[in-house]
């Protein structure tokens, strides 16, 4: 089995959504000049993350499938020969809308969805009011690259969501993202999200031994109410081979960011760590209960 060339994308994005779209397509062209045959953009890249508000006005940014980002990505990477997933703003009917990941096969056809299963609700990331929680399930999409295992940002964070993905046959899990520190706190806080954020999906890398690629955009995005100081999207894109071990790992600016996977490597650990084996299924039917209250 051949080794796989796959491009993490990390980039700012302003308030042009023609504009950001140009800077996605010139990423894409220099990852697969490079020789990348997946490529991987950030989460919501079209437009700056508009989640820090509250505002119906904002609906406007969602698209349908097959729609605008489709035509053009699916364009691109049958031109270029190449796997892409992005990420954008679904709409699916007048008031119903997903947080959705579209992977396009290198000849340009859409080879399937991902909608946002964890949808967060916080200051400063109030994606509740936006989106839908997903109905597609944990289903890996297949390519000519492989299975891919993708979800999304605040997804990454859940060991169930990695976990089906494995059971259902990924070969690699995928995670646009986009995450950030509130400017202003402590170094040593921001330092221990961001290592959080990086140690949480190598886990998922080592129980489940395959490997994770995972995108974040990058820059300072304002809050235009005034009410949160915005934030400040720490980049650090990265890719784990299945032993949780750190391929590559972009910096803080915008960057193509360029990794070999080496596609034996689940099979090889596998039999030396059957985790999968091992599990004790039989055991586990209360991790459907929201949680386990003492009585």
């Amino acid at each position: 089995m051949s080794n796989l060339c796959a491009a993490l994308i990390q980039h700012a994005c302003g308030e042009d959504v023609a504009a950001n779209r140009q800077t996605s397509v010139a990423a894409v062209r220099t990852a697969a000049a490079r020789g990348a045959e997946l490529i991987v953009l950030p989460e919501l890249h079209a437009s700056r993350y508009f989640c820090n508000r509250e505002d119906v006005a904002l609906f406007d940014l969602a698209e349908p499938i097959p729609g605008p980002s489709t035509e053009l990505f699916g364009a691109l990477a049958r031109e270029l020969g190449v796997v892409l997933v992005l990420s954008l703003f679904e709409r699916r009917a007048a008031g119903l809308y997903h947080n959705t990941a579209v992977v396009i096969e290198r000849d340009g056809t859409l080879a399937g969805r991902y909608r946002k299963n964890h949808i967060p609700d916080d200051p400063g990331y109030y994606e509740k009011f936006y989106f839908t929680p997903g109905d597609t399930g944990f289903a890996p999409i297949d390519t000519s690259v492989g299975r891919l295992g993708v979800q999304v940002c605040w997804d990454q964070w859940y060991p169930e969501g990695a976990r089906l993905m494995a059971l259902a046959g990924a070969d690699l899990l995928v995670y646009p993202s986009a995450i950030g520190w509130v400017p202003g706190d402590p170094a040593d806080e921001q330092a221990r999200q961001r290592e959080a954020w990086i140690t949480v999906q190598r886990g998922h890398a080592v129980a489940n031994a395959i490997p994770v690629l995972t995108t974040n955009r990058v820059g300072h995005e304002p809050d235009p109410t005034g009410q949160t100081p915005g934030a400040d999207f720490w980049g650090a894109s990265f890719a784990v081979g299945c032993q949780g071990e750190l391929l590559a790992q972009a910096g803080r600016d915008a960057e193509v960011l360029l990794v070999t996977i080496d596609r034996a490597r689940t099979e090889q650990v596998r039999r030396i760590w059957p985790f999968l084996r091992d599990r004790r299924i039989d055991a586990y039917g209360d991790l459907l209960q929201r949680y386990r209250d003492r009585t």
